[in-house]
């Protein structure tokens, strides 16, 4: 074990490391080195027709009924049907980067617990506890610095990990939870569909859920195994905000994210406390269009795998997996009318990528960096708002998933952006967390850890 300049083992940048994690990392990566990155899949799934109605799948089912039995939301029309494919060659899994400490002075990482497998997000419920999403279907509690023995969910026999971006992918805790118990989740299923269900604590025990309450809301098809975005979040006007990617395989062959009439590729924006599964907020930007889905509040993205808003500001920043050379941060502004278009396909970042060069009508990213130094897919973060390092209030944090590196992205007096590098870890960071205080977090994809951001 060594340690830097006095400082106690469990800690990155001059703190401490394990032997051999550098070497774990490389082992990793090849196993994962495609999570949440550019690089193509296995074959497209072979069932991808649209979902027609029928009755809701229960939550008991040990193998969930094959697609044609489970329901669209009544509010919607059909799931986009999308036609298969062939994908293009694999791109090469980029090099781990070398850790390279980073000047006394910026952040770093201590750990705090461990013991996950394959911890995908963090988030809170309102109280002192962390909720750690695992991928192959377990959400863990952390409280005080323990992990509960018991998850507080386990639902591996409804979700599909097999492939590197599928799994219970994401986690949001009803504004109201303290109250009515409900949280939400985005999993696969095994037919690899996206499924957004609805979920109840159990009301005996607040640190077990009960998992015969399912509710399934929102199935949507998948044409292939990567890109399924995977965050779910409600945003302080109380709905449910769902990222999903451009459906997989390289460079948008279904143009999903030019395509009005297809959930993916877009930001959803849906409201779980009317409807029946859902209902349509009135002021979604596509609700009186009839050849475009009522559910879609943005369009142009590729696999808006994390997202989060401002807690102070209500600002939304949406960190977007690139294609094979820039990764890019999106920005939305509070108050915003929604249906902006982000470009993608049309635009890799601010850089052209197919179907001409003008950028009419698209909205640039604010941040954005290449995949030059062993960097290859981006892990969006949070605008700080804790008390750790106040010198560092209202900055956006991210990281970049291969390379361990750390930006902040901060606002300028002309009304511009720009960044900076605050740290590189050997890590896999997979996700960002919250807690009640506005202190983050990430999660080590490959060492099954959570470690929490320090001055």
């Amino acid at each position: 074990m060594q340690t830097g300049q006095g400082q106690s083992p469990g800690r990155f940048f001059m703190i401490s490391t394990r032997r051999g994690i550098l070497l774990r990392r490389i082992v990793y990566l090849i196993i994962l080195g495609c999570l949440l990155a550019g690089c193509q899949t296995a074959a497209p799934i072979v069932e991808n027709t649209p979902v027609p109605p029928a009755a809701a799948a229960t939550a008991t089912t040990v193998v969930p009924e094959p697609a044609a039995t489970l329901p669209p939301p009544a509010t919607s029309t059909v799931v986009p049907t999308a036609t298969a494919v062939s994908p293009p060659t694999a791109t090469a899994i980029p090099s781990p980067t070398p850790f390279v400490p980073e000047p006394a002075g910026r952040i770093g990482l201590e750990r705090i617990a461990d013991g996950f497998f394959k911890p995908l997000g963090i988030e809170h419920a309102g109280d002192g506890r962390l909720f750690v999403l695992e991928q192959t279907g377990t959400i863990r509690i952390l409280e005080n610095g323990q992990v509960r023995p018991a998850p507080f969910l386990d639902i591996t026999d409804r979700v599909n990990s097999n492939a590197n971006e599928q799994g219970l992918l994401g986690l949001a805790f009803h504004p109201a939870y303290a109250a009515n118990g409900r949280f939400f989740l985005n999993y696969s299923r095994f037919d690899g569909a996206t499924v957004i269900a609805e979920y109840r604590v159990n009301t005996a025990d607040p640190n077990t859920a009960d998992r015969n309450s399912e509710k399934v809301l929102l199935v949507i098809a998948q044409p292939y195994e990567n890109h399924n975005g995977g965050q779910i979040r409600f945003g302080p006007d109380g709905y449910l905000y769902i990222g999903m990617g451009d459906g997989g395989s390289q460079g948008d062959p279904l143009n999903a994210g030019q395509s009005p009439d297809n959930l993916l590729g877009s930001l959803l924006r849906i409201d779980v406390d009317r409807g029946d599964p859902y209902g349509i907020p009135a002021g979604n930007p596509f609700a009186g269009d009839p050849a475009a889905r009522p559910e879609i509040w943005a369009k142009g993205l590729r696999n808006p795998w994390r997202f989060s808003f401002d807690r102070e500001t209500g600002d939304l920043f949406i960190a977007d997996v690139g294609q094979n050379e820039w990764e890019e941060i999106n920005f939305q502004p509070a108050g915003s009318a929604g249906g902006e278009n982000y470009g993608w396909r049309r635009y890799e970042g601010s850089h052209c990528y197919t179907g001409g060069c003008s950028d009419a009508g698209l909205i640039m990213p604010i941040g954005e960096y290449s995949h030059a130094g062993g960097h290859c897919s981006v892990t969006g973060g949070f605008v700080y708002r804790g008390a750790d390092f106040p010198e560092l209030r209202e900055n956006y944090f991210f990281a970049d998933y291969c390379s361990g590196t750390f930006w902040r992205l901060f606002p300028l007096a002309d009304g511009t952006w720009d960044q900076a590098i605050v740290g590189r870890v050997p890590i896999l960071v997979s996700s960002f967390g919250e807690d009640l205080n506005g202190e983050l977090y990430v999660t080590s994809h490959a060492e099954g850890a959570v470690y929490r951001l320090i001055p």
